[in-house]
């Protein structure tokens, strides 16, 4: 086999650009090559600039058999990395090409690339045996034809191609007969009669060469034995038996019934078939032969795939001596059958997918093939689930997994993608290969609340850091994307109007909301009259890059406590004096103020009126009057919403000149709240009230009401008072019918009165039904109705609800709760 390669190892590059339409690079390089051969410029062919192999990682991606060939990393060329072996690879196919598929990244990309192995003159001719034993009768006629077996060559195409020569002889010659281009049928002829007596046996040298450079040669030796006489060998009814079984044919099977003759008589008429030889040689184990019947049966499987065409010699041998025999040859075509289903192979797989990735995006790289032919070769791809993934055919035998539709991994996390191979066959047969595409979360779902507006009712004087709700937002995405965090939005129309103190606050400086659990929190205790309503927003932002968010509305309603005593108010026009203190305490606190009555006065005249304010609101600003001193069945009485002081009787001189009553104000909150004033009233005789009640009118238009110094300076004024009143009726009495009329005119006309001024804001109304007051922060208006009125005040409803409270327990109705708006007063009538 001395093979000289010198210079002819080296690449034969066939072909290196891209097939039309196909995107595919062909390369040729001889077998035996030696490693580390340079192939081709795989890279320079791909179109890839230098560096971008080893920077886009150019590979081989293997397909079970082995190529023998790699990628040098730092060059991008193809090179030989172990011996190369074409009969191993293919063996007598022809061409040999191997179907290669290499990988670059950044993107991902697959490129086909065909590589055949060319064949080389390695392989010498081979004989089934190196010496062959004949036996001849010694009168065979010249021109008698003899079988032999040929050689067998493992190369293909000219390598292949066999020539016979015979070593010199006078009684034999060699006759080859070619059935195709490379089948060839040798015989050994009879040229002239043999003479046993004179040479028994003949020995010859078979050769078999080669069409290779150099031409290699193998040899068999024949040896022949010159036989007594048998003259008529066993004939075949026909030459050549020609034979279709499928692959699938069962062990046992019929393959073909032989017929031979023999017209001698007795022993030599007798004889027996038997196979000597096979093409391809060592397949004749596949075939039994019934020696008497001629019955050739299979012993094995048949596969169309290894060997579609099989080839037998078959000998008929009589018995007579010498024995003679006859031959003929056996030709099985095998049928392909669909028995080999397809098979698919993941040859890239890139997980897991993002959520954002585009359509069209590739997946996974996937080949497919089928061992079988034709129809039954030829393979449909399918992948289910149908959706989001698809297949894009590239050639023959590759697909790429892409993506179809839009991901979301909060609705689906993960694919499990089945690829379904089925060929063409009937029935078809079928494969299929899972693949697992878990997605990877991007944060694309910003936090959003349960609500959109939270409804919060919140206590006033509550605990600093009392936790007031709990808020919640969602976030579907996962890890840092869907982990929220809540914060009081700054500058988003959340805080309040100016309250006593004056200045606009944000609501940050009130409440606080942890950034963690979303609990509500009060920074500091509530104060109703400070703000009844606080309206702002909470934010959850996760923490993707970028970062997004959701907003939720808050409205915190703060509802009333009783916390404020009902307050006494001066008398109008007369600011308060240190004995007209009044204290917001729980216990009654004395505050002194004066009034004037008549002696004879009826039954139900007005004498003062107590005029008082609660800064709180609703039933806790509901005001009630009692007259707490004299006990028992006194001359006065005390309107029990109005606050008016007037006669429960008649008054008489017994009465005495001077009357102490103590009022106390409550308001009806839980528990209830009050004040106390302390009222003197002076009795005089009716001029002298008239003269008082005009003067004290005149000074100040309170019913006669006005502020005592004490007891005992009332007392002292009242007696000197009486003695210059009777001095003045002498010296005044044409005055007296003007007087009797500025003081009909100063008790019955309606008066009404505007204060304005710093502090909290008040709106009073009053009637002899009752009072009401209400705590206003953008104004304070203060109404007040002398006399005997008849008509009620009039309010609107606000439109939150008011707090509870307890029920009244006076059978007046209850007052409805003032808004907190401004509200004007219509004087009382």
């Amino acid at each position: 086999m001395g093979v000289c390669w010198g210079p002819v190892v080296r690449v034969l590059v066939l072909q290196a650009a891209w097939a039309l339409g196909g995107g595919q690079v062909r390369y040729s390089v001889p077998e035996e090559a030696k490693a580390g051969t340079v192939v081709g410029r795989l890279a320079q062919d791909l179109g890839l600039e230098a560096g971008e192999p080893e920077a886009r990682r150019l590979r081989l991606v293997a397909q079970g058999r082995r190529a023998s060939v790699e990628v040098s990393g730092a060059s991008g060329a193809l090179v030989v990395s172990s011996r190369l072996d074409r009969e191993e690879l293919c063996g007598k196919s022809a061409p040999c090409a191997l179907r290669l598929e290499m990988l670059v990244e950044r993107p991902l990309r697959v490129f086909h690339v065909e590589l055949e192995v060319t064949d080389i003159n390695d392989n010498a001719p081979l004989f089934p045996a190196a010496r062959k034993n004949l036996s001849l009768p010694e009168n065979s006629p010249a021109g008698s034809r003899f079988p032999l077996e040929g050689a067998s060559d493992a190369d293909v195409g000219a390598n292949a191609q066999l020539s016979y020569t015979l070593s010199p002889s006078e009684h034999f010659t060699l006759d080859v007969k070619s059935s195709d281009e490379y089948r060839k049928s040798l015989f050994l002829v009879l040229a002239q009669p043999l003479d046993r007596e004179t040479m028994p046996v003949h020995r010859l040298v078979l050769t078999a060469s080669d069409g290779g450079r150099p031409s290699l040669t193998g040899t068999m030796e024949l040896v022949i034995s010159v036989l007594d006489a048998n003259d008529n060998a066993p004939q075949f009814n026909q030459s050549v038996y020609k034979v279709q079984l499928p692959e699938s044919a069962a062990e046992g099977t019929l393959v073909a019934r032989l017929n031979a003759t023999d017209p001698d008589e007795g022993l030599s008429k007798e004889f027996s078939y038997s196979i000597v030889s096979s093409v391809p040689a060592g397949n004749k184990d596949l075939f039994t032969i019934d020696a008497k019947t001629g019955e050739i049966r299979l012993t094995g499987a048949l596969d169309f795939e290894e060997v579609p065409l099989h080839e037998l010699q078959v000998e008929a041998r009589d018995k007579g001596w010498p024995p003679l025999s006859g031959h003929c040859s056996v030709e099985l075509e095998v049928l392909d059958v669909n028995d080999n289903a397809p098979e698919v192979w993941v040859t890239s797989l890139s997980v897991p997918v993002p959520e954002d990735a585009a359509v069209g995006t590739v997946v996974a790289l996937l080949s497919v093939s089928d061992r079988d032919s034709g129809a039954n070769g030829r393979v449909r791809c399918a992948v289910r689930p149908a959706a989001p993934f698809g297949l894009v055919a590239r050639l023959a035998g590759s697909y790429s997994l892409v993506l179809r539709e839009a991901l979301d991994r909060e609705r689906v996390a993960e694919y499990e993608v089945e690829v379904r191979a089925e060929d063409g066959g009937a029935p078809p047969l079928r494969a299929s290969r899972g693949l697992r595409v878990p997605v990877s979360d991007v944060n694309d779902n910003a936090p959003a609340f349960a609500q959109a507006v939270y409804t919060v009712l919140a206590r006033e004087n509550n605990a600093a850091g009392a936790e007031l709700a709990r808020l919640w937002a969602r976030d579907p995405d996962e890890a840092g994307n869907g982990r929220v965090s809540y914060s009081v939005a700054e500058g988003g129309g959340g805080g309040v109007g100016a309250a006593a103190g004056g200045g606009w606050r944000p609501a940050s400086s009130y409440v606080s909301v942890d950034a963690e659990s979303g609990r509500l929190w009060a920074l500091q205790p509530l104060d109703y009259e400070e703000v009844q309503v606080l309206q702002f927003e909470v934010r959850a932002v996760d923490a993707g890059e970028p970062p997004l968010c959701g907003n939720a509305t808050v409205q915190l309603f703060v509802v009333d406590e009783n916390d404020n005593a009902p307050a006494l108010l001066a008398p109008a026009g007369v600011g308060p004096e240190p004995g007209a203190a009044v204290s917001a305490a729980s216990g009654p606190v004395s505050g002194a103020l004066w009034a004037w009555a008549a002696w004879g006065a009826p039954a139900g005249q007005v004498v003062a009126k107590i005029r008082a304010v609660d800064a709180d609101s609703g039933y806790n600003a509901w005001l009630r009057y009692e007259l707490w001193e004299p006990r028992g069945k006194g001359p006065f009485r005390v309107g029990l919403y109005s606050g008016e002081v007037s006669t429960a009787r008649a008054l008489e001189e017994a009465d005495g000149p001077r009357q102490r009553l103590v009022i106390v104000v409550r308001d009806h909150g839980e528990p209830a709240r009050s004040a106390t004033a302390t009222l003197s009233v002076s009795l005089g005789e009716a001029a002298e009230a008239a003269l008082a009640a005009a003067g004290s009118s005149s000074s100040s238009p309170g019913a006669g009401l006005r502020p005592a110094a004490g007891a005992e300076a009332g007392a002292a004024s009242s007696s000197s008072t009486n003695v210059w009143l009777v001095v003045a009726i002498c010296a005044v009495s044409s005055l007296f019918l003007l007087a009797v009329v500025l003081y009909g005119a100063s008790r019955w006309a309606p008066r009404a009165a505007v204060l304005s001024g710093p502090g909290p804001a008040t709106l009073v109304c009053a009637s002899e039904v009752g009072s009401w007051s209400y705590s206003q922060r953008q104004s304070r208006s203060l109404c007040v109705a002398d006399g005997a009125g008849k008509s009620d005040l009039m309010v609107f409803s606000p439109n939150f609800p008011a707090p509870p409270g307890p029920a009244a327990k006076e059978t007046q109705p209850e007052p409805p709760a003032l808004p907190d708006t401004v509200v004007d007063c219509i004087p009382c009538q």
